[in-house]
Protein backbone atom coordinates (compact mmCIF):
# COMPACT_ATOMS: atom_id res chain seq x y z
CA UNK A 1 0.00 0.00 0.00
CA UNK A 2 1.32 3.57 -0.84
CA UNK A 3 2.50 5.47 2.13
CA UNK A 4 -0.13 8.05 1.79
CA UNK A 5 -1.81 7.61 5.41
CA UNK A 6 -4.42 10.39 4.08
CA UNK A 7 -6.99 9.53 7.33
CA UNK A 8 -4.17 10.65 9.71
CA UNK A 9 -2.75 13.76 7.78
CA UNK A 10 -6.43 14.87 7.74
CA UNK A 11 -6.70 14.27 11.16
CA UNK A 12 -8.69 11.39 11.62
CA UNK A 13 -11.42 11.61 14.52
CA UNK A 14 -10.79 15.37 14.73
CA UNK A 15 -11.32 15.85 10.79
CA UNK A 16 -14.63 13.96 11.04
CA UNK A 17 -15.22 15.90 14.42
CA UNK A 18 -15.20 19.46 12.97
CA UNK A 19 -14.70 19.45 9.32
CA UNK A 20 -16.44 16.52 7.56
CA UNK A 21 -19.76 18.33 5.76
CA UNK A 22 -18.53 21.45 7.32
CA UNK A 23 -16.14 23.63 5.92
CA UNK A 24 -13.12 22.72 3.29
CA UNK A 25 -9.71 22.58 4.78
CA UNK A 26 -6.36 22.76 2.82
CA UNK A 27 -3.57 20.58 4.01
CA UNK A 28 0.19 21.98 2.18
CA UNK A 29 2.58 18.55 1.19
CA UNK A 30 0.60 16.62 3.14
CA UNK A 31 1.28 13.28 0.88
CA UNK A 32 4.95 13.17 0.83
CA UNK A 33 5.70 11.11 -2.92
CA UNK A 34 2.09 11.71 -4.85
CA UNK A 35 4.29 10.37 -7.87
CA UNK A 36 4.09 7.22 -6.04
CA UNK A 37 0.13 7.20 -6.42
CA UNK A 38 -0.04 7.86 -10.50
CA UNK A 39 1.88 9.79 -13.04
CA UNK A 40 1.70 10.53 -16.52
CA UNK A 41 3.63 7.61 -17.18
CA UNK A 42 0.63 5.41 -15.85
CA UNK A 43 -1.73 7.97 -17.79
CA UNK A 44 0.05 7.48 -21.21
CA UNK A 45 0.35 3.61 -19.93
CA UNK A 46 -3.76 2.98 -19.29
CA UNK A 47 -4.70 5.27 -22.81
CA UNK A 48 -2.24 2.71 -24.50
CA UNK A 49 -3.36 -0.57 -23.10
CA UNK A 50 -7.05 -0.04 -22.12
CA UNK A 51 -9.65 0.54 -24.29
CA UNK A 52 -11.36 3.18 -22.63
CA UNK A 53 -14.33 4.66 -24.01
CA UNK A 54 -16.82 7.62 -22.80
CA UNK A 55 -17.60 8.40 -19.64
CA UNK A 56 -14.51 6.21 -18.81
CA UNK A 57 -12.65 8.14 -20.58
CA UNK A 58 -13.16 11.96 -21.56
CA UNK A 59 -12.02 15.50 -22.71
CA UNK A 60 -13.97 18.55 -21.73
CA UNK A 61 -13.33 22.42 -22.09
CA UNK A 62 -15.89 24.84 -21.05
CA UNK A 63 -18.01 23.09 -19.06
CA UNK A 64 -18.57 20.44 -22.19
CA UNK A 65 -17.67 17.21 -23.14
CA UNK A 66 -15.51 16.98 -26.30
CA UNK A 67 -17.06 14.81 -29.17
CA UNK A 68 -14.68 11.37 -29.23
CA UNK A 69 -14.05 11.73 -33.06
CA UNK A 70 -12.12 15.07 -32.31
CA UNK A 71 -9.13 12.53 -30.85
CA UNK A 72 -9.93 9.05 -31.71
CA UNK A 73 -10.84 6.99 -34.54
CA UNK A 74 -13.01 3.92 -34.82
CA UNK A 75 -11.61 0.71 -35.70
CA UNK A 76 -14.13 -2.18 -36.38
CA UNK A 77 -12.73 -5.83 -36.16
CA UNK A 78 -12.55 -8.92 -38.23
CA UNK A 79 -15.95 -9.60 -35.70
CA UNK A 80 -17.82 -6.77 -36.70
CA UNK A 81 -17.57 -4.69 -33.07
CA UNK A 82 -16.32 -1.18 -33.29
CA UNK A 83 -13.75 0.61 -30.85
CA UNK A 84 -12.47 3.68 -30.72
CA UNK A 85 -8.52 4.22 -30.89
CA UNK A 86 -6.81 7.14 -29.22
CA UNK A 87 -4.96 9.02 -32.06
CA UNK A 88 -2.03 10.41 -29.98
CA UNK A 89 -1.02 13.86 -32.09
CA UNK A 90 -5.39 14.76 -31.78
CA UNK A 91 -5.33 14.40 -28.10
CA UNK A 92 -2.09 16.24 -28.05
CA UNK A 93 -3.61 18.84 -29.68
CA UNK A 94 -6.88 19.13 -27.94
CA UNK A 95 -5.32 19.58 -25.34
CA UNK A 96 -3.22 21.81 -26.21
CA UNK A 97 -5.94 23.96 -26.98
CA UNK A 98 -7.29 23.95 -23.40
CA UNK A 99 -9.57 20.62 -22.85
CA UNK A 100 -8.69 18.62 -20.08
CA UNK A 101 -8.16 15.27 -20.12
CA UNK A 102 -9.90 12.96 -17.48
CA UNK A 103 -10.16 9.03 -16.84
CA UNK A 104 -13.33 8.04 -14.31
CA UNK A 105 -12.34 5.29 -11.78
CA UNK A 106 -8.96 4.90 -12.13
CA UNK A 107 -8.93 3.19 -8.83
CA UNK A 108 -9.88 0.50 -10.78
CA UNK A 109 -7.37 0.27 -13.21
CA UNK A 110 -4.41 1.19 -11.05
CA UNK A 111 -3.85 -0.28 -7.91
CA UNK A 112 -1.63 2.10 -5.76
CA UNK A 113 -4.73 3.97 -6.28
CA UNK A 114 -7.17 1.40 -5.46
CA UNK A 115 -5.34 1.13 -2.48
CA UNK A 116 -5.72 4.69 -1.77
CA UNK A 117 -9.39 4.14 -2.27
CA UNK A 118 -9.64 0.96 -0.35
CA UNK A 119 -8.03 3.63 2.67
CA UNK A 120 -10.23 5.96 2.19
CA UNK A 121 -13.61 3.41 2.49
CA UNK A 122 -12.37 1.97 5.52
CA UNK A 123 -12.03 5.03 7.35
CA UNK A 124 -15.01 6.61 5.95
CA UNK A 125 -17.44 3.47 5.36
CA UNK A 126 -18.57 4.59 1.98
CA UNK A 127 -18.01 4.08 -1.43
CA UNK A 128 -14.95 5.69 -2.77
CA UNK A 129 -14.64 6.19 -6.72
CA UNK A 130 -10.78 8.26 -7.56
CA UNK A 131 -10.89 10.19 -11.25
CA UNK A 132 -8.07 11.56 -12.69
CA UNK A 133 -7.46 14.80 -14.20
CA UNK A 134 -5.24 16.70 -16.43
CA UNK A 135 -4.65 20.19 -17.80
CA UNK A 136 -2.13 22.23 -19.58
CA UNK A 137 -3.67 25.60 -20.13
CA UNK A 138 -5.83 27.94 -18.26
CA UNK A 139 -9.14 27.30 -20.15
CA UNK A 140 -11.19 25.71 -17.50
CA UNK A 141 -12.62 21.85 -18.47
CA UNK A 142 -15.23 22.47 -16.07
CA UNK A 143 -16.89 25.80 -15.13
CA UNK A 144 -17.92 26.96 -11.96
CA UNK A 145 -19.50 24.25 -10.44
CA UNK A 146 -20.59 21.81 -7.55
CA UNK A 147 -20.58 18.28 -6.87
CA UNK A 148 -23.36 16.10 -5.26
CA UNK A 149 -20.26 14.21 -2.81
CA UNK A 150 -17.82 15.78 -0.80
CA UNK A 151 -14.03 15.43 -2.59
CA UNK A 152 -10.52 14.10 -1.51
CA UNK A 153 -8.26 15.93 -3.56
CA UNK A 154 -4.35 15.11 -4.34
CA UNK A 155 -2.03 16.99 -6.34
CA UNK A 156 0.20 15.08 -7.98
CA UNK A 157 2.21 17.17 -10.66
CA UNK A 158 2.62 20.56 -11.22
CA UNK A 159 -0.05 23.18 -9.96
CA UNK A 160 -3.68 24.33 -10.03
CA UNK A 161 -5.38 27.19 -8.66
CA UNK A 162 -9.04 26.47 -7.02
CA UNK A 163 -11.53 28.84 -6.33
CA UNK A 164 -13.66 28.20 -3.87
CA UNK A 165 -17.35 30.07 -3.15
CA UNK A 166 -18.91 28.03 -1.08
CA UNK A 167 -22.20 26.72 -0.65
CA UNK A 168 -25.71 28.30 -2.06
CA UNK A 169 -27.63 25.25 -0.87
CA UNK A 170 -26.99 23.35 1.86
CA UNK A 171 -25.93 19.74 1.35
CA UNK A 172 -27.79 19.28 -2.28
CA UNK A 173 -28.45 15.22 -3.25
CA UNK A 174 -28.01 13.59 -6.45
CA UNK A 175 -31.96 13.28 -6.54
CA UNK A 176 -32.93 16.31 -5.01
CA UNK A 177 -36.10 18.86 -5.60
CA UNK A 178 -34.28 21.92 -6.38
CA UNK A 179 -30.55 23.10 -7.65
CA UNK A 180 -28.67 25.51 -5.85
CA UNK A 181 -28.75 29.16 -6.53
CA UNK A 182 -25.82 30.48 -8.61
CA UNK A 183 -22.49 31.16 -6.84
CA UNK A 184 -21.60 34.61 -5.46
CA UNK A 185 -19.23 37.02 -7.60
CA UNK A 186 -16.36 36.57 -5.54
CA UNK A 187 -14.36 33.21 -3.69
CA UNK A 188 -14.19 33.17 -0.25
CA UNK A 189 -10.65 31.20 -0.53
CA UNK A 190 -8.40 31.38 -3.78
CA UNK A 191 -5.31 28.16 -3.45
CA UNK A 192 -2.86 27.16 -5.57
CA UNK A 193 -2.39 23.32 -5.15
CA UNK A 194 1.09 21.79 -5.52
CA UNK A 195 2.27 18.67 -5.72
CA UNK A 196 1.59 16.56 -2.33
CA UNK A 197 -0.80 19.40 -1.08
CA UNK A 198 -4.31 17.66 -0.24
CA UNK A 199 -7.95 19.18 -0.38
CA UNK A 200 -11.46 18.25 1.32
CA UNK A 201 -14.51 19.62 0.19
CA UNK A 202 -17.47 19.19 1.41
CA UNK A 203 -20.63 18.70 -1.52
CA UNK A 204 -22.57 21.62 -2.84
CA UNK A 205 -19.60 23.65 -2.57
CA UNK A 206 -19.27 26.34 -5.91
CA UNK A 207 -15.61 26.07 -7.40
CA UNK A 208 -13.72 26.72 -9.85
CA UNK A 209 -10.50 25.03 -10.98
CA UNK A 210 -7.99 26.40 -13.06
CA UNK A 211 -4.40 25.12 -14.22
CA UNK A 212 -2.87 28.77 -14.95
CA UNK A 213 0.58 28.47 -12.97
CA UNK A 214 2.05 27.69 -16.04
CA UNK A 215 2.42 24.38 -16.36
CA UNK A 216 0.66 21.10 -16.44
CA UNK A 217 -1.31 19.92 -13.84
CA UNK A 218 -2.11 15.90 -12.82
CA UNK A 219 -4.49 15.59 -9.64
CA UNK A 220 -6.76 13.21 -8.14
CA UNK A 221 -10.06 13.44 -6.95
CA UNK A 222 -11.24 11.05 -4.31
CA UNK A 223 -15.63 10.91 -4.25
CA UNK A 224 -17.21 10.24 -1.23
CA UNK A 225 -20.55 8.49 -1.31
CA UNK A 226 -22.83 10.19 1.07
CA UNK A 227 -24.76 8.88 3.91
CA UNK A 228 -28.01 10.69 4.53
CA UNK A 229 -31.46 10.96 6.36
CA UNK A 230 -32.78 9.62 2.62
CA UNK A 231 -30.43 6.37 2.13
CA UNK A 232 -31.54 5.75 5.85
CA UNK A 233 -35.18 6.03 5.10
CA UNK A 234 -34.51 4.16 2.09
CA UNK A 235 -32.88 1.04 4.07
CA UNK A 236 -35.80 1.18 6.75
CA UNK A 237 -38.47 0.58 4.19
CA UNK A 238 -36.98 -2.39 3.02
CA UNK A 239 -36.27 -4.02 6.10
CA UNK A 240 -39.35 -2.80 7.72
CA UNK A 241 -41.14 -5.56 4.95
CA UNK A 242 -40.94 -7.99 7.52
CA UNK A 243 -44.04 -6.18 8.87
CA UNK A 244 -47.48 -7.49 7.87
CA UNK A 245 -48.75 -3.98 8.20
CA UNK A 246 -46.09 -2.41 6.20
CA UNK A 247 -46.64 -4.94 3.98
CA UNK A 248 -50.71 -5.18 3.50
CA UNK A 249 -51.94 -2.34 0.82
CA UNK A 250 -53.13 1.56 1.43
CA UNK A 251 -56.53 1.97 1.93
CA UNK A 252 -57.08 4.18 -0.89
CA UNK A 253 -60.71 2.88 -1.45
CA UNK A 254 -61.39 2.84 1.82
CA UNK A 255 -63.54 6.05 4.46
CA UNK A 256 -61.18 8.79 5.73
CA UNK A 257 -61.13 7.40 9.11
CA UNK A 258 -60.04 3.88 7.99
CA UNK A 259 -57.01 5.75 6.18
CA UNK A 260 -56.14 7.57 9.38
CA UNK A 261 -56.32 4.45 11.49
CA UNK A 262 -53.66 2.80 9.26
CA UNK A 263 -51.56 6.14 9.35
CA UNK A 264 -51.68 6.12 12.89
CA UNK A 265 -50.86 2.26 13.26
CA UNK A 266 -48.07 2.61 10.56
CA UNK A 267 -46.26 5.76 12.35
CA UNK A 268 -46.22 3.99 15.10
CA UNK A 269 -43.63 0.93 13.88
CA UNK A 270 -42.15 3.50 12.12
CA UNK A 271 -41.34 5.24 15.47
CA UNK A 272 -40.75 2.18 16.99
CA UNK A 273 -37.43 1.91 14.50
CA UNK A 274 -36.58 4.99 14.65
CA UNK A 275 -36.44 4.59 18.88
CA UNK A 276 -33.75 2.45 18.75
CA UNK A 277 -30.05 3.70 19.50
CA UNK A 278 -28.40 0.99 16.98
CA UNK A 279 -30.56 2.02 14.36
CA UNK A 280 -27.57 4.04 12.41
CA UNK A 281 -25.01 1.39 13.16
CA UNK A 282 -27.51 -1.38 11.82
CA UNK A 283 -27.74 0.72 8.91
CA UNK A 284 -23.70 1.39 8.50
CA UNK A 285 -23.52 -2.88 8.78
CA UNK A 286 -25.77 -3.44 6.53
CA UNK A 287 -24.31 -1.09 3.97
CA UNK A 288 -20.41 -2.11 4.32
CA UNK A 289 -21.86 -5.68 4.40
CA UNK A 290 -23.69 -5.23 1.21
CA UNK A 291 -20.20 -3.94 -0.69
CA UNK A 292 -18.87 -5.78 -3.37
CA UNK A 293 -15.63 -3.62 -3.70
CA UNK A 294 -13.26 -4.88 -6.48
CA UNK A 295 -14.00 -7.72 -7.75
CA UNK A 296 -10.67 -9.38 -9.10
CA UNK A 297 -10.52 -12.97 -10.10
CA UNK A 298 -7.63 -15.46 -8.44
CA UNK A 299 -6.07 -16.77 -11.47
CA UNK A 300 -4.50 -19.37 -12.24
CA UNK A 301 -6.19 -20.67 -8.69
CA UNK A 302 -9.75 -22.28 -9.44
CA UNK A 303 -10.62 -24.40 -6.64
CA UNK A 304 -8.24 -24.54 -4.16
CA UNK A 305 -5.33 -22.52 -2.35
CA UNK A 306 -2.33 -24.04 -2.55
CA UNK A 307 0.05 -24.04 0.94
CA UNK A 308 2.68 -21.67 -1.13
CA UNK A 309 4.21 -19.21 1.62
CA UNK A 310 4.95 -16.88 -1.27
CA UNK A 311 1.85 -16.80 -2.53
CA UNK A 312 -0.16 -13.37 -1.59
CA UNK A 313 -3.73 -12.64 -0.64
CA UNK A 314 -5.82 -8.97 -0.09
CA UNK A 315 -9.03 -8.45 0.51
CA UNK A 316 -11.22 -7.27 -2.10
CA UNK A 317 -13.68 -4.36 -0.33
CA UNK A 318 -12.11 -1.84 2.15
CA UNK A 319 -15.32 -1.93 4.34
CA UNK A 320 -14.83 -5.59 5.77
CA UNK A 321 -15.73 -5.86 9.62
CA UNK A 322 -15.01 -8.16 11.92
CA UNK A 323 -17.11 -8.79 15.26
CA UNK A 324 -17.24 -11.14 18.55
CA UNK A 325 -20.45 -13.39 17.88
CA UNK A 326 -22.16 -15.88 20.64
CA UNK A 327 -23.41 -19.17 18.07
CA UNK A 328 -24.86 -22.14 20.19
CA UNK A 329 -22.97 -20.74 23.26
CA UNK A 330 -20.14 -21.04 21.08
CA UNK A 331 -17.60 -17.67 20.61
CA UNK A 332 -17.04 -16.86 17.11
CA UNK A 333 -15.33 -14.28 14.84
CA UNK A 334 -18.01 -12.98 12.62
CA UNK A 335 -16.22 -12.06 8.95
CA UNK A 336 -18.82 -9.91 7.05
CA UNK A 337 -17.23 -8.76 3.51
CA UNK A 338 -18.54 -8.52 -0.05
CA UNK A 339 -21.95 -9.88 1.11
CA UNK A 340 -21.13 -12.82 2.68
CA UNK A 341 -20.78 -13.87 6.43
CA UNK A 342 -18.44 -16.01 7.66
CA UNK A 343 -17.83 -17.46 11.42
CA UNK A 344 -14.56 -18.33 12.43
CA UNK A 345 -12.33 -19.88 15.18
CA UNK A 346 -11.15 -16.18 17.40
CA UNK A 347 -7.65 -17.54 17.44
CA UNK A 348 -7.77 -16.31 13.53
CA UNK A 349 -8.18 -12.59 14.59
CA UNK A 350 -4.37 -11.89 14.25
CA UNK A 351 -4.55 -13.11 10.58
CA UNK A 352 -8.05 -11.07 9.90
CA UNK A 353 -6.65 -7.83 11.71
CA UNK A 354 -3.55 -8.42 9.31
CA UNK A 355 -5.91 -8.75 6.09
CA UNK A 356 -8.27 -5.73 7.19
CA UNK A 357 -4.76 -3.60 7.28
CA UNK A 358 -4.94 -3.77 3.38
CA UNK A 359 -2.62 -4.15 1.09
CA UNK A 360 -0.72 -8.27 -0.21
CA UNK A 361 0.14 -10.38 2.81
CA UNK A 362 1.54 -13.33 1.86
CA UNK A 363 0.72 -17.02 3.34
CA UNK A 364 3.79 -17.21 5.46
CA UNK A 365 3.27 -13.53 6.64
CA UNK A 366 0.09 -14.65 8.22
CA UNK A 367 0.64 -17.59 9.23
CA UNK A 368 3.42 -16.05 11.25
CA UNK A 369 1.32 -13.55 12.86
CA UNK A 370 -1.81 -16.08 13.87
CA UNK A 371 0.98 -18.81 14.98
CA UNK A 372 -0.74 -21.65 12.24
CA UNK A 373 0.97 -23.40 9.62
CA UNK A 374 0.61 -22.50 5.80
CA UNK A 375 -1.61 -25.02 4.64
CA UNK A 376 -3.82 -23.76 7.64
CA UNK A 377 -3.75 -20.43 6.64
CA UNK A 378 -4.41 -21.56 2.72
CA UNK A 379 -7.53 -23.29 4.12
CA UNK A 380 -9.05 -19.90 5.52
CA UNK A 381 -8.02 -17.62 2.66
CA UNK A 382 -9.65 -20.27 0.56
CA UNK A 383 -12.50 -19.71 2.15
CA UNK A 384 -12.48 -15.59 1.77
CA UNK A 385 -12.28 -16.47 -1.92
CA UNK A 386 -14.53 -18.85 -2.53
CA UNK A 387 -16.65 -15.76 -1.00
CA UNK A 388 -15.22 -13.51 -3.36
CA UNK A 389 -13.99 -11.22 0.05
CA UNK A 390 -10.47 -11.91 -0.86
CA UNK A 391 -8.19 -12.63 -4.26
CA UNK A 392 -4.68 -14.16 -4.81
CA UNK A 393 -2.02 -13.23 -6.70
CA UNK A 394 2.02 -14.77 -6.88
CA UNK A 395 4.78 -12.79 -5.64
CA UNK A 396 5.71 -12.36 -8.96
CA UNK A 397 5.01 -9.11 -10.52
Amino acid sequence: MTDTFIAARLGQDEFLAQTYGRDFLHLPGAVRAPSALVSFDVLNHLLATCRLEPPRLRLSAGGEALAQHRYAVPVTTRRSTVWHRIHPDEIHQRLAEGASLVIDAIDELHEPVGDLAAELEGWLRTGIQVNAYASWTATQGFGTHWDDHDVIVVQIEGSKRWQIFGPTRRLPMYRDIAAPEPPPDKPVAELVLHPGDVLYLPRGWWHAVIADQGTHSLHLTCGITPHTGAHLIGWLSETLRSSELVRTDLPLHTSSERQREYLTALGKELLAAFDDPALITRYAAARDAEDAGHMRPSLPFLRQVPADPSLQVRLTTGRARMTDVTVDGEHLLRFVAAGTEIDLDPTLAPLLHRLLAGGWKSLAELADSAALTVPDVAAVVGELVTAQAAALRTSER
